[in-house]
């Protein structure tokens, strides 16, 4: 065979052409009997079948592919038809068969396997079918995020992953010796930077990986995980969560209706998903989620942060996810904005996403205000030194502005229904784990 006439069909089974059709991939898995066997062939992420039947092919060529190993790469040929009970409805009965790469003692057979596990061999994991489900829906996901803003005519800007500048608590950075420079921190958030960029563009957005320090083991942390931030000028805290609610319900319909299949083989019902982003997105005071949570019989007073159960109990109460809005300002970053009804608070919200997942989004108004930024900066302990770039913000033509940030990990977990978010990302990073 010349591999240089090989036709790599698109993973859409309708667009195969129907004879002599050559896909090269591997072998996921084999079964059948002694007349026919059906090969698992995944080939551009996706799964087919692969049809080999001993009177077309001759009695030694069916028993070396009967015996042929887990993870063996191929390189098959033959004609396609029809099978609706075949991987999106088409299959590919054999003709010829090359081995490009053996494969001997895979270590991750059909059978169970512990978590520890099948995450040191996590570079082989991504193999599984439920894992290139859920990379799918990652990759889907993505672009679904990237589509939106440019739909919304936002700019793209790349904010640095090595800062000086702290955004939030210093006590979750990772810090580095940066030349004669002193310490440098890998970011956990771009919005500093991306202020500075939506006064150039009035509407910007960044998307890539953050890192915090928490020493954290909960389902729903890493160390290192993608974020996406919006910022944006003249928008006050309110629009900011229309803007929220439109975005997240625009990027998980989109992704849900381009993943339905991958979603079906996660056990997640692609309707009930569709009909729960319906629903209104209810927003709650800080004030009234904590009398809620009393009346729960939750022993929490005002003032103090609320935790992954109380949030779950949140998202129960109103069957669906939840903005909690106006924190107190003692628990809040110091770039957010005063609340002007009431000093204890701030113009901030939170979205709750049901099942468990948490907090997806944080987002608020930002200060605009010179002398208040200065004033926070000092209650924080932090230099006002190392905010001189971040405080012309305020000393040539500040406006109002609000933006927000978004764990793409946890939505992941949120569409897929995961419970834990080292699932979301090909390769987690987690207080006890850094490699593979």
């Amino acid at each position: 065979m010349n591999p240089t006439s090989t036709q790599i069909p698109s993973t859409n089974p309708s667009h195969f052409p129907l004879k002599n059709t050559t896909w090269e991939g591997w072998l996921q898995g084999i079964r059948g009997n002694n007349h026919v066997q059906f090969l698992q062939f995944r080939m551009d992420g996706s799964l087919y079948q692969v049809v080999a039947e001993k009177e077309k092919l001759g009695e030694e060529a069916f028993k070396s592919i009967k015996s042929l190993a887990q993870e063996t790469s191929l390189r098959v040929t033959g004609s396609i038809q029809e099978n609706a009970k075949a991987p999106g409805g088409k299959e590919l009965l054999l003709e010829t068969i090359e081995i490009v790469g053996e494969s001997e003692n895979y270590p991750i057979t059909p059978k169970e396997h512990g978590p520890d596990f099948l995450h040191n061999h996590r570079h082989l994991w991504l193999r599984s079918k439920r894992q290139l489900a859920i990379q799918r829906v990652r990759s889907e996901l993505s672009f679904a995020i990237r589509e939106f803003f440019r739909n919304e005519q936002y700019t793209l800007i790349d904010t640095p992953i090595l800062t000086g500048s702290i955004g939030e608590s210093a006590g979750t950075l990772f810090s580095t010796e940066y030349f004669d420079l002193g310490n440098a921190y890998l970011a956990q958030t771009g919005q500093l930077y991306l202020e500075t960029a939506c006064f150039a563009h009035s509407k910007v957005y960044c998307f890539g990986p953050t890192f915090r320090a928490e020493k954290s083991k909960t389902r729903r942390h890493l160390t290192e995980f993608w974020m996406l931030e919006a910022e944006t000028a003249f928008l006050g805290s309110e629009a900011n969560m229309d803007l929220q609610e439109r975005f997240v319900k625009s990027i998980l319909k989109t992704t849900i209706e381009r993943t339905e299949s991958d979603l079906k083989a996660l056990e997640r019902n692609p309707g009930v998903l569709l009909e729960l982003l319906k629903k209104p997105f209810p927003r709650v005071s800080y004030t009234e989620a904590i009398e809620i949570l009393q009346s729960r019989g939750e022993s929490i007073v005002w003032g103090e942060d609320i935790n992954a159960e109380r949030e779950n109990i949140l998202t129960e109460h109103f069957q669906t996810a939840v903005f909690i809005k106006n924190y107190p300002r003692a628990i809040k970053a110091f770039y957010m904005k005063q609340n002007p009804e009431d000093a204890r608070t701030v113009l901030c919200a939170d979205l709750i996403a049901p099942d468990g997942v948490g907090e997806i989004i944080g987002g608020s108004e930002r200060e605009e205000s010179y002398d208040k930024i200065i004033e926070r900066l000092t209650e924080e302990g932090l230099p006002s030194s190392d905010y001189e770039w971040y405080l012309d913000l305020r000393r040539y033509g500040s406006v109002p502005h609000s933006g927000f940030g978004m764990g793409l990990e946890r939505v992941i977990a949120w569409i897929c229904g995961l419970s834990h978010v080292r699932e979301c990302i090909p390769f987690p990073r987690m207080m006890y784990r850094l490699t593979p």
